[in-house]
């Protein structure tokens, strides 16, 4: 199976000679295991999206039911598993968005957000973080703040980049979050006032940014992107793919900050990552633009019956099982106070951060200048420390997330007090290969 993988399979993200994927057997809850029977526990659900943990028995059920019924429909119609999905996610989404557009995955509900946006608004630049990800299609990948946008940078998509707040590395001197929070605010506003507000269809923001590493903002600043983009006409997107549906002890982020956007994605956690679905939940005022207006977008599997079955299944198993709910307790009560131990044994940990099962650890090689243990979008010469510290988690039965020079901690939803704990094992005996490249003296 490993031979035919490497015959055939392009891999995403990936030098393609460089790689030697891990040959996949089975997977069950917060565990998968290799054909020699080796077992990980997976603290990256997947790519931050299997929320429920993997093969879920009611999910699984879900799918083979309805592939007996309807396994596909074209998207024109109403069939009944999409409707109720649609349902099911606009009883969940704060405000008024309660009309839903589906998609495939996370960058294409990104995609036609920015193109609701700018054909809404009749203006074409988008404002986004550099600390950010939204995918990898063309509109996404500009949107994009992180280096995989770089090889396909047009430099004409109509974005202009901003810094968000961030205050363990503020790019703005703050030394409090009230300080960060006021100058991230100014530096959006200056940037909308230089780039011109009748210009701007939106500002597009992870509610909580996710692979740029877990930085949660700081009170009030959601809440102030919110007013600026009122007061200038602006869109205002949240891109929840990561984050919702349950991943941060809320259905959606947003919840936190008490802020309702005009657009909002999701994919992901929305069927637990079983069957691809993505989408746009869309505010009353959006939506009243296309009544009479024909959208010229589309998908051939927009609201794919399985996908929109998965969906289904899967939100009411949340619901069911307390999926959210036990999801903030872990993170409040085992994550939390958990990680925050080993910050205290492993001088290579710089900060913690999170809340619910979205967890960053930062590394440093010096706590003092918070140098970063890798450099920013490192060469693989650059990145011995980080190969070390993810081999150590391998060595123990952990798979990590890893990028630069963080490692998050993503495990399900679902994951039990147990299985947590011995996940943070795992990465106590890790973190002691990265303190050896810690400046000491």
């Amino acid at each position: 199976m490993k031979a035919l993988d490497r015959a055939h399979v392009f891999h995403s993200w990936s030098a393609q000679g460089l790689i030697d994927p891990l040959a996949v057997a089975g997977a069950e809850g917060s565990y998968f295991w290799d054909y020699d029977g080796r077992r990980y526990l997976d603290f990256t659900s997947g790519l931050v999206f299997t929320n429920i943990g993997y093969q879920h028995p009611k999910v699984v059920a879900a799918i083979q039911e309805q592939a007996g019924k309807l396994s596909t429909f074209a998207p024109a119609f109403a069939v009944e598993p999409r409707s109720e999905a649609a349902r099911l996610i606009a009883e969940r989404t704060p405000g008024d968005l309660d009309k839903i557009f589906f998609t495939n995955g996370g960058a294409e509900a990104i995609e036609n957000a920015v193109r609701m946006a700018r054909l809404h608004t009749g203006r074409p630049k988008i404002l986004a973080a550099y600390r950010s990800y939204h995918g990898g299609t063309q509109t996404a990948i500009n949107v994009t703040g992180d280096p995989r946008r770089w090889p396909s940078d047009t430099g004409t998509a109509g974005v202009v980049h901003f810094w968000a707040p961030f205050l363990y590395r503020s790019p703005f001197h703050a030394t409090t979050e009230a300080e960060e929070c006021a100058r991230a605010l100014r530096h959006l506003e200056d940037t909308v006032l230089f780039e011109g507000p009748g210009t701007i269809a939106a500002i597009v923001l992870e509610t909580i940014p996710g692979t740029a590493g877990i930085m949660v903002p700081p009170p009030g600043y959601l809440a102030g992107v919110r007013e600026i983009c009122d007061r200038h006409g602006i869109v205002f997107v949240l891109d929840e793919v990561m984050t919702g549906f349950g991943r941060t002890g809320k259905w959606f982020a947003a919840e936190h900050f008490d802020v309702v956007p005009d657009l909002l994605t999701f994919a992901k956690g929305v069927n637990s990552g079983y069957v691809p679905l993505g989408g746009v939940a869309i505010s009353a005022e959006i939506a009243a633009t296309f009544e009479n207006r024909p959208y010229p977008g589309g998908l051939t599997y927009s609201g794919h019956p399985l996908a929109c079955a998965a969906a289904v299944a899967t939100i009411r198993v949340m619901a069911e099982e307390d999926v959210v709910a036990r999801a903030a307790a872990i993170g409040e009560h085992v994550l939390g106070p958990g990680l925050r131990e080993l910050a205290e044994r492993h001088p290579s940990v710089g900060e913690v951060r999170g809340t619910g099962v979205f967890w960053a650890l930062d590394l440093v090689r010096d706590r003092e200048t918070r140098e970063p243990l890798v450099p920013y979008n490192p060469a693989p010469a650059d990145n011995a420390a980080m190969a070390s510290f993810a081999a150590g988690c391998k060595a123990a039965g952990l798979w990590p997330f890893v990028n630069m020079n963080r490692t998050h901690v993503v495990p399900p939803c679902t994951i039990s007090e147990a299985e947590a704990k011995e996940g943070l094992e795992a990465l106590d005996a890790a973190l002691s290969a990265a303190d050896a490249y810690v400046v000491t003296g």
